[in-house]
């Protein structure tokens, strides 16, 4: 066999048409690493936006909460006997609200035009150039319309947290000699917000609270 002839250029062809195929693949392999990596990173950017959207309703929602401390302190509600029945004007229910799974009141759940029939939508707090609005209601956690009473009523100490309200209970009882009746109940009260965002985005916050 002659030598020249085994690596004449015929030889050589098949060799570099493998290479060919094996660089097209290693191209269609990082062209496809390269378009997850672009993916993954707009998904990425994408949930921080929607995060960061989310923080900003959460502390957009303090307004709400302080309009609805005003009106229950100096407003519409801050009469006891005015908390004992509903109030729509004040978006205020006397009994407890009905809610989803997730105890969110079906309320801030329907639509626009179903909420302006039961509700007073507008006390909607509407934060235009963030295109931001805060809808909330109020309910007061009872079974019964009325005066409030721990046969019907959610009832919490008058002052205490979880922490402190045993120590409390304590001082009172040895004081006065009473027992835990020197101590004054409470009906618990319950606010439930919906802050809409940009993006269509919303968060849901809800506080229970004593006056």
């Amino acid at each position: 066999m002659n030598l020249l002839s085994a690596f004449s250029p015929k030889s050589r062809r098949p060799s570099r048409g493998a290479t060919l195929v094996v660089a097209l693949l290693a191209l269609l392999i990082l062209v496809i690493g390269a378009t997850a990596i672009v993916r993954s990173m707009n998904t990425s950017m994408s949930n921080t936006g929607n995060q960061s959207f989310k923080r900003d309703l959460t502390n957009q929602a303090e307004r709400a909460a302080a309009s609805v401390m005003t009106i229950l302190q100096s407003g519409s509600l801050a009469v006891d006997t005015a908390r004992q029945g509903n109030l729509v004007a004040s978006n205020y229910s006397a009994t407890l609200l009905p809610t989803n799974a997730q105890g969110i009141p079906t309320a801030l759940l329907a639509t626009d035009a179903a909420f302006g029939a039961a509700w007073n939508a507008a006390n909607d707090i509407v934060v235009a150039d963030q295109a931001i609005t805060l809808r909330w209601v109020l309910d007061r956690l009872c079974a019964n319309a009325g005066a409030a009473d721990e046969s019907h009523c959610t009832m919490s100490d008058a002052g205490t947290t979880s922490a402190d309200s045993a120590s409390q209970r304590n001082s009172a009882q040895n004081a006065s000699g009473t027992g835990l009746g020197a101590l004054q109940r409470q009906v618990v009260y319950r606010l439930s917000i919906r802050a809409t965002g940009p993006r269509n985005t919303q968060s849901f916050l809800q506080t229970t609270f004593t006056l």
